[in-house]
This record gives C-alpha cells, sequence and structure tokens, in this order.
C-alpha cells in the first residue's frame, strides 16, 4: 500500500471515528448555521453553548468567541456560514500547537492513570518507530500493576522489539537503568518506559517518576526525555484535571489522545492544548494496531465538521 492510500485509509477512519462528536458539535453547528438570519447575541450564545457541551470548556470557549467576535466586527461578516468558516480557522490555528523535532537517542517516558490505555498506545507506539526504520526497545517500568509486564511484553512480540522485564515488584528505576544499558550497547534510537499507572495525585507515584528522570540523565544525558501523557478522550474534562495534575508534577512534553472513536465529546481535545499549551501528539481512534496515528488539527477540524 502507497502512503498516499494509507494516509487516505487513515483519514477516512479518523472521519468514521469522529461520527459521535461530529453528531454533538458539527451537525448542531450546521444547525444553527441554517437557522440564523442574523448573527446576534444569541447566536454566539448558541455557539458558545455548543462547543461547551463538545467538551471545549468555558475557558476556551470564551477565548475561542471573543476571537470570533473580533472577526466578525473587523470583517464585517454577515453570513453565518462565513462566521462558521472563520470558526473552523480559528480552532485550526489555535488547536496547532508546534510539536518539537524528534532527536535521537531519545527516552520517552508514558504515564497516565490505569485504565486509558497506556501499554496499548506503548506497544502501537513502538510499532510506528520501527516500521520507519527506527531502533527500539521497551522497558516494562509499570511493576506494580499485574500482569503489566506481560501485556507488554505481548506488544513487544507484535511490534517485533525488544523488551527489558524485571520480576513484579521490581524498582522501576532498576528496571530503566538496565534498559539504558541496553539502549546504550546497542544504539537503540528510541527506549519506551512504561510507568506505574497510580491515581495522579499520589506523592509517592511522582517521587518515583523523579526517581526514573534522575536514573535516565545520570546514566544517559545524551538522550532526549520527553513525558508522554497517555489521556482517555472519552474521560472528558476528567481527562482535563488529570492532564493538570500531572503537569503541576511532572514535565509533559506531550499528549497521547486514546479512544477518540467512543467520544461525543471531541472538544476536550482543543481545551487540553489551550489550557496546557501542550500539543497533543497521537490520537487513537481504535483498537488496531495501526489505529494510533499522528494529530493534525486541521484534520481532526475537517472530521468534526
Amino acid at each position: 500500500m502507497s502512503e498516499g492510500e494509507k494516509k487516505k485509509g487513515w483519514l477516512t477512519r479518523l472521519r468514521e471515528s469522529m461520527t459521535k462528536s461530529r453528531a454533538n458539535m458539527g451537525d448542531k453547528m450546521e444547525e444553527l448555521v441554517e437557522s440564523t438570519e442574523v448573527i446576534n447575541e444569541d447566536f454566539y450564545d448558541d455557539l458558545t453553548d455548543i462547543l461547551i457541551m463538545a467538551d471545549v470548556g468555558v475557558k476556551t470557549t470564551d477565548k475561542v468567541i471573543a476571537e470570533l467576535r473580533d472577526e466578525v466586527d473587523k470583517q464585517k461578516i454577515k453570513d453565518a456560514k462565513k462566521a462558521r468558516e472563520l470558526l473552523r480557522s480559528i480552532l485550526i490555528k489555535q488547536m496547532n500547537i508546534p510539536r518539537p523535532d524528534l532527536r535521537w537517542p531519545m527516552v520517552m517516558l508514558f504515564v497516565g492513570v490505569n485504565g486509558v490505555g497506556k501499554t496499548t498506545t506503548i506497544g502501537k507506539m513502538a510499532l510506528r518507530f520501527s516500521s520507519i526504520g527506527r531502533s527500539v526497545l521497551l522497558a516494562a517500568g509499570d511493576t506494580f500493576r499485574a500482569a503489566a509486564g506481560e501485556q507488554l511484553d505481548v506488544w513487544a512480540k507484535r511490534a517485533n522489539v525488544p523488551i527489558i522485564r524485571h520480576q513484579e515488584g521490581a524498582d522501576p528505576a532498576a528496571v530503566v537503568f538496565d534498559a539504558i544499558q541496553s539502549a546504550k550497547a546497542h544504539n537503540t534510537d528510541l527506549l519506551m518506559v512504561d510507568t506505574a499507572g497510580r491515581l495522579h495525585n499520589k506523592k509517592n507515584l511522582m517521587e518515583e517518576l523523579n526517581k526514573i528522570r534522575r536514573v535516565i540523565a545520570r546514566n544517559y544525558p545524551e538522550a532526549e526525555v520527553r513525558s508522554m501523557l497517555v489521556l482517555d478522550a472519552t474521560t472528558g474534562q476528567n481527562g482535563l484535571n488529570q492532564a493538570k495534575e500531572f503537569k503541576s508534577s511532572a514535565e509533559i512534553g506531550g499528549i497521547v489522545l486514546t479512544k477518540l472513536d467512543g467520544t461525543a465529546k471531541g472538544g476536550v481535545v482543543l481545551a487540553i492544548e489551550q489550557e496546557l499549551q501542550v500539543p497533543v501528539w497521537y490520537v487513537g481512534v481504535g483498537e488496531g494496531i495501526d489505529d494510533l496515528q499522528a494529530f493534525e488539527a486541521k484534520e481532526f477540524i475537517d472530521a468534526i465538521f
């Protein structure tokens, strides 16, 4: 399959996966536009309600509506359809938070509460990077959850990449130390570390993450370190609150949103990016091993509209 065919297939899956969000946001916006004869306060109030119901969040919605008002007045727009296209452009612009370039060697630390699909995400991303020729090593740093290591081992086999594991209950930092030695010995491009997913407000979890970071800084200073926060899109504003907690306690370099196909509130993507100023790197739209793809703001907004 060519790259063009893969891209087309992904866009089709994205549009299909966004059906619930499109009904909750795009279709309601279409109804509002069709019924609007004059752009007035009622129009802005209804548009505000639509965005908030789509989990864009009050703070981000106020920002979007304020910019829309300014541009509508500045451009003297009278047609609601033109206002909608302007809104589409504003949403794309506000979601376009640049992702820093990938630098090798790199360590990706995956954080997030249990149940968000963290281990599965690591497996899918391992396959993604290995398929473009990058050497990948997995580290089973979640040594506290029963079967976490076994689950990651299954994904390592699927992606055909090596994995470093210790027994259940082992020190996660010791796993990472061994993984670093292996990565350095084999000139590995990318070391992907699974971490424990206990509740985000637990002090010992953050101390554990800081200990892992110290081990990396001490033993692998040449590596770029990125903390990737995995969030379940279906949790909406609760996911945003998780993200805020993690960002306040740990360095977060990017977001991976899973289960985008199961939510009617895809606007949370915009809320997360705007309130945290952290880019969404990847989105998952299904259970398949290829259903995790790089996030692009225009593709996402097109799928909703």
